[in-house]
C-alpha cells in the first residue's frame, strides 16, 4: 500500500491515459474524440510534469552572489520537463482548435458527427461520382 501511495500521481496518469484512450477508440461521435485526445494529452503532462519533480530542490534561479562564491547545482530542479510540458501544452491546444474546426466543417457537410455515418456518406458520394 505504502507504494501504491508514493506513486499515486504515476498511477492516476496512467488510469486517465487508459480512460482517454478508450473514448478515443470506442466513441463515434467526433467531439468526444476530441475529448479523449485531450485527456490522454493531459495525462502525459501530468507524467512529465510529476517525473520532473524534485522533492527539497528550488527553482533554478542564480543571484550573482552565488555565482561568486560558487554554488551547489543539485540543489536545483531541472527546468526542461516543465518546458516540455509547457511547450506540449500550446501543441495540444492548436492541434485541438484544428480538430474542432474540422469537425465544424464536417458538421456543416453532412449534419451529423458520427464518425461512421460520415464515412458511409463519403462512399455513397463517391460511388455517384463514378
Amino acid at each position: 500500500m505504502n507504494y501504491f501511495l508514493s506513486n499515486l500521481p504515476e498511477f492516476v496518469s496512467m488510469v486517465c491515459f487508459g480512460i482517454g484512450f478508450t473514448n478515443l477508440l470506442l466513441n463515434k461521435n467526433m467531439i468526444r474524440k476530441i475529448i479523449g485526445l485531450d485527456i490522454m494529452d493531459t495525462s502525459i503532462y501530468l507524467f512529465l510534469a510529476v517525473k520532473g519533480y524534485i522533492a527539497g530542490t528550488v527553482a533554478p534561479i542564480v543571484t550573482l552572489e552565488e555565482q561568486m562564491v560558487g554554488v551547489n547545482t543539485s540543489l536545483y530542479t531541472n527546468p526542461i520537463p516543465a518546458g516540455l510540458v509547457l511547450t506540449g501544452i500550446v501543441v495540444s491546444v492548436s492541434v485541438s482548435a484544428i480538430l474542432l474546426a474540422i469537425t465544424v466543417r464536417l458538421y456543416e457537410e453532412f449534419h451529423t458527427l458520427d464518425i461512421d455515418e460520415i464515412i458511409h456518406m463519403v462512399r455513397e458520394e463517391d460511388r455517384r461520382a463514378e
